[in-house]
């Protein structure tokens, strides 16, 4: 069967900047959603910042592994992830100038009174060897419906243009 995608929302950062990115209200008229984020840290004198999400303003009850290479050399690694981490992938004040990061969340049965699953990608676009890719999976043990959805820095600020998209996804 054939999945629809519909934009449910957008949000693009304005002038001076955001401490975050959020969506409030999310329908339970979806099977799943997909947010896809392009975000830029105001964090100074490093290439990257991390990335944290909550759902239904909670950050607690978040875990989950990553598996991630950096630079210019292959390598992986699986860690835990602390409450809420989504990606270290986030472009900052110390990577090439005007790149912004992408990376995509996919929440299977946000509505289910299970606990909710979410995969996550990402890769920092920073055209030198400091660039980063990464692959989350996080589990957030909570059997609420989702209804918010919110990005926060690890340290600095979203800054002018870095966009969210969120999609409903339905079966056809």
């Amino acid at each position: 069967m054939a999945n629809t995608y519909t934009l449910i929302s957008s949000v693009t950062v304005g002038s001076g900047g955001a401490a975050n990115i959020e969506f409030t209200s999310i329908p339970a008229t979806y099977t799943d959603l997909l947010v896809k984020v392009s975000p830029r840290s105001t964090r100074a004198t490093v290439n990257k910042d991390n990335m944290f999400i909550q759902l239904n303003s909670s950050s607690a009850n978040f875990s989950g592994r990553s598996l991630y290479g950096s630079g210019s050399g292959s390598g992986a690694s699986y860690v835990d992830t602390p409450d809420g981490y989504v990606s270290y992938a986030v472009c900052a004040a110390g990577a090439t100038a005007n790149t912004f990061s992408n990376i995509e969340l996919y929440i299977p049965n946000y509505t289910s009174s299970n606990y909710k699953f979410i995969s996550t990608d990402g890769v920092g676009e920073t055209n030198d060897t400091a660039q980063e890719m990464g692959f989350h999976a996080t589990l957030w043990s909570n059997t609420a419906a989702i209804t918010g959805v919110k990005f926060t820095l690890a340290v600095g600020n979203f800054v002018q243009y870095s966009t969210a998209y969120l999609y409903g996804i339905s079966n056809a």
